[in-house]
């Protein structure tokens, strides 16, 4: 099947699902990559937990912070909402700072990365990333920020209703009533430029050795594997990833290298246009569709 046809097939198997995604695979020793909407901008959601940590471990690189620093977080006062880690617990609870990288990065959990921001802000984020060259992963936002969306102030029972506002309250621009959706005020990057972050990760050239294989450690430690992972993990392959979602936003980028030679960089940035919570088929969609790009760019 010629290129153009495979990529339009794809594509429309992602508008049967309900889904539109900006995906990039990139063979990170040749350089070659194939993708669909590569440079489409979206709300990237948890995915800014990557640059956070590589920020704060540049900090701790340079002796600027000590990663045994204890943190305090307590519950109702440094909560933030999210499924998972502290931002769950019921009680006080002291964590170093290494530990809430962590936290922050393998279960995703936002009252860690939120205590993160605080000793790397987002204007010093983003201040790492465009020294690195890496200006399309744009940071702006906290944790904090970034969850109180109106789902959050929902019950569970009504969260379609929320969904249906991030599906019809969206412009053709990639703005959104929803600011934390909206490409022009909440943190955004594209499939291509999160795919540079992660070449810069895999094979750096101005960050840090030590830095970069902190990050690569942290992100093979990724517990959330419901995604893409299914598609990538395997006895002969070593699958480093990190996910993102908000509202109708689901993300997961990563890096799978082969026992046999080959390491690609995968970034899948989705929004769905059904009005539902739990999308276990579009989870799977979307691993099926990085997946068959990786085998065409891999097959050459």
């Amino acid at each position: 099947m010629r290129e153009e046809a495979f990529l339009r097939r794809l594509r429309e198997e992602l508008d049967d699902g309900g889904l539109r995604g900006s995906f990039l695979v990139r063979d990170l020793d040749s350089g070659e990559e194939i993708g669909i909407e590569p440079d489409l901008e979206f709300s990237t959601a948890s995915l800014v937990k990557v640059p956070l940590a590589m920020a704060v471990l540049e900090r701790i690189r340079r002796g600027e912070l000590d990663g045994a620093e204890p943190v305090v977080l307590t519950p109702g006062v440094d909560a933030v909402p999210g499924p998972t880690g502290i931002s769950r617990f019921r009680h006080p609870v002291r964590a170093a700072v290494e530990d809430l990288l962590y936290m922050s990065m393998a279960v995703s959990d936002n009252a860690a990365s939120e205590a993160l921001f605080a000793f790397a802000p987002p204007a010093q984020v983003a201040e790492l990333l465009k020294g690195l060259g890496l200006s399309g992963v744009t940071i702006r936002n906290t944790l904090r920020d970034m969850r109180d969306t109106p789902e959050t102030h929902l019950a569970r029972s009504d969260g379609h209703l929320a969904q249906r506002l991030a599906i019809e309250a969206g412009t053709q621009g990639r703005g959104h009533s929803v600011p934390q959706l909206d490409v022009t005020r909440a943190s955004a990057g594209s499939a291509r430029a999160y795919a540079d972050l992660l070449q810069e990760l895999w094979r750096p050239r101005g960050l840090p050795e030590w830095t970069a294989a902190r990050v690569r450690d942290l992100m093979g430690a990724n517990l959330m594997r419901q995604r893409l992972t299914p598609d990538f993990a395997s006895d002969a392959t070593v699958w480093s990833s990190k996910t993102g979602t908000l509202l109708n936003l689901r993300h997961e980028i990563g890096v799978v290298e082969h026992d046999g030679g080959g390491t690609y960089a995968v970034a899948a940035l989705t929004e769905s246009r059904v009005a539902a919570i739990v999308q276990p088929e579009a989870e799977a969609l979307m691993g099926g569709v990085a997946r068959r790009l990786r085998d065409r760019l891999r097959a050459g």
